[in-house]
């Protein structure tokens, strides 16, 4: 069952569905693009075949920004390109780069030549910022749990973003504490760097895939006792702090409601690296996080 597990979340790393592009046709090729820059001289881009392509939208034309090679060393082709674009306001394209956060620079720097009304409507860096609380339970699969025992989690979430160049990306810093119960004495303080993938994303919805990175925890447990053949064996308790490996997998979904978002999470469902009891993952919670 865990195996199947695996294997949805690796689907789900794989699966695409477009969100926010509009189809454009450029030299009788039709493709979905993402606007970035809207003014007179517009910026559009998007990844095909795990690259990165950009293009020039001015006067309804579209033109795409190219770097051709001459033996081993690239013409910078672009520049060129860009001159002739801009050349009723010129502006200077010695230090324009090939990459989103350059060309968006070029663009608002141009535009706000051509219109003295233009407003910047995307800059070299605009992250966002998100914060929640979340509750639910774990059985802790990481751990002995003898008995399978599920205890409260309850937590926190700080989310960084850039709704405009990485839409489908997000870091998030976790602080969960998991309380100890009458049916497993086990409590833990854990915080975790995590990277969310959102293969899924829409204005109501986005789900994505949760990889933790990085990952302390400090946890305390109580004497186990586990009977064999009619016999009392007692596992005295410990505490202590590690670091644990990387690469925690589950999935979760955030659901746009009222100012914030309804957050779902199923996570620690497998990990590459560390060693489970053998039990079914269970990992679920639920709770709300608004835009600071």
């Amino acid at each position: 069952m865990k195996r199947l597990l695996l294997v949805t979340l690796l689907i789900c790393t794989t699966t695409f569905v477009q969100g926010q592009t509009q189809t454009q046709t450029v030299n009788g090729e039709s493709l979905e693009l993402r606007t970035d820059v809207d003014g007179t001289l517009s910026l559009l881009w998007n990844i095909f075949d795990q690259e990165y392509r950009y293009f020039i939208k001015k006067n309804g034309n579209i033109t795409e920004l190219t770097n051709e090679k001459d033996g081993k060393k690239y013409t910078d082709s672009y520049k060129n390109q860009l001159a002739t674009l801009t050349s009723d306001y010129p502006v200077s394209t010695d230090n324009v780069k090939l990459t989103l956060a350059s060309l968006r620079k070029f663009t608002n720097v141009y535009n706000t030549k051509a219109n003295p009304d233009y407003v910047t409507n995307s800059t070299v860096v605009k992250p966002s910022f998100r914060l929640g609380g979340f509750a639910g339970i774990t059985n802790s699969i990481y751990t002995t749990n003898p008995t399978n025992a599920s205890n409260t989690q309850l937590g926190i979430d700080f989310e960084i973003l850039d709704t405009q160049a990485l839409p489908r990306h997000s870091f998030v810093v976790q602080y969960k504490q998991t309380l100890s119960s009458d049916d497993y004495d086990y409590s833990a303080t854990q915080f975790s760097l995590n990277y969310r993938f959102k293969f899924i994303k829409s204005e109501r919805i986005d789900v994505f895939l949760n990889t933790k990175l990085a990952t302390y925890t400090s946890a305390t447990t109580g004497d186990i006792e586990t009977v064999v053949d009619d016999q009392i064996f007692v596992t005295e308790g410990a505490s202590g702090g590690s670091f644990q490996g990387p690469f925690l997998f589950g999935l979760g979904a955030d659901i746009a409601l009222g100012n914030g978002y309804l957050m779902l999470n199923y996570l620690d469902v497998y990990s590459f690296f560390l060693d489970d009891n053998g039990e079914f993952p269970v990992d679920f919670s639920i709770g709300y996080k608004f835009n600071l």
